[in-house]
């Protein structure tokens, strides 16, 4: 009979990963149970004796990035306690409005010191847009500003963000449009911060989950946002967003998708980091877009977040020192797991990140112009 290490060691191979190897990618292991956790939890194992300390990898990015692209997770068969822990994202709405502000309490009002020690200045906690640049900073400014072109923004529109975060993109759309903007959210922690943010310019930050949302608008955006949304959710929301844009609006969707269609999430970033969350698929948007809008364009920056997540966890790595006094060192793992874990998915192509554009069906709307 096969020995969990050796189990273990063979998989790993197959990914040209070595345990006590001397590549950045090779593992080294402080503790022998590892090998069991691994193979009856998979990814919550693996990810829980980081942060106990179990393993240690002086490149976790090129490790997943390896491991991902080697297809070797597919032939773990997970244990029966994984399966049955995975059901209830299938049979409950994990995502509805009496649930929706979990996600808030759990992840976005954990400290916003914490997560602005490490983000841009325009506060950006989703992919960047490295065209033509390595720096973090103009990648999110490009970013911001590819969103406001595709959508054809004017002084005069009214525009919608579904999901703000702390303000960025309200206020760079504010300052360099001159548009007026009413922000939805659900973090008390991010609306407190945009407000001061966005302090004197025309926006409007509404304490309401995206089912809530009333009015007109002329050009709506969604940015990180949808991933909260739910499988058993999307049609809702795309019904929401139809209702509340104007007939020859311009809706964009900025979002985190895998490759196929889910219904749950990878069960690490589920418990420790994003509660309830869902990574939609291209089809699963189409599908609930339909009779609702045109799909205008659907643009890939998938390779971008692996940038994004590496400059992300060096500015993390900087901060660490006045951080600390905060947080503990399993917290630091925790983060530092979260961050170069999913640099290596995007790295490995496992999961994308798409930017679609539409207008409302039936409107007989011009196409825009999505291409810069």
């Amino acid at each position: 009979m096969i020995q969990p290490r050796q189990l273990v060691e063979d998989l790993l191979a197959q990914a040209g990963v070595a345990i006590g190897g001397t590549h950045a990618w090779d593992i080294s292991v402080r503790d022998e149970r590892l090998f069991v956790r691994m193979l009856r939890q998979r990814n919550l194992g693996l990810g829980e004796a980081y942060m106990d300390g179990w393993w240690e990898c002086p490149r976790l990015d090129q490790f997943f990035h390896r491991v991902l692209s080697s297809g070797i997770e597919e032939k773990v068969g997970g244990s029966f306690i994984h399966r049955l822990r995975c059901l209830p994202a299938v049979l409950i709405n994990h995502q509805s409005l009496r649930r929706c502000r979990i996600i808030a309490d759990r992840h976005y009002n954990l400290d916003n010191d914490l997560f602005l020690a490490f983000l841009d200045p325009y506060n950006q906690y989703s992919c960047a847009y490295f065209k033509e640049t390595d720096d973090l900073e103009q990648a999110q400014r490009n970013k911001l500003e590819l969103i406001c072109r595709k959508i054809g923004l004017e002084k005069t529109d009214r525009l919608l963000d579904i999901g703000c975060g702390w303000g960025g993109f309200a206020r760079y759309a504010a300052e360099h449009y001159g548009c007026k903007v009413t922000a939805a959210n659900v973090s008390t922690e991010q609306l407190r911060c945009a407000r001061e943010f966005c302090k004197n310019l025309a926006v409007e930050f509404v304490d309401c989950d995206y089912r809530q949302i009333r009015g007109r608008f002329d050009k709506i955006v969604s940015v990180g946002m949808f991933e909260h949304v739910g499988v058993q959710n999307y049609r809702r929301f795309m019904r929401v967003v139809h209702n509340c844009l104007s007939d020859k609006g311009i809706f964009l969707l900025h979002t985190i998708c895998a490759n196929t269609p889910r219904r749950t999430c990878d069960p690490w970033i589920t418990k420790y980091i994003f509660p309830n969350g869902m990574l939609p698929s291209i089809s699963q948007i189409a599908r609930a877009a339909e009779e609702f809008f045109v799909l205008e364009d659907c643009h890939s920056l998938g390779p971008h977040y692996d940038k994004t997540l590496m400059a992300w966890h060096r500015r993390f790595q900087s901060a660490w020192p006045r951080l600390r006094q905060r947080y503990d060192e399993r917290f630091k793992r925790m983060w530092d797991y979260y961050l170069l874990s999913c640099a290596g998915a995007f790295r490995a192509r496992s999961n994308q990140v798409w930017q679609v554009v539409m207008t409302r069906a039936g409107s007989g709307a011009a196409q825009p112009v999505c291409r810069f």
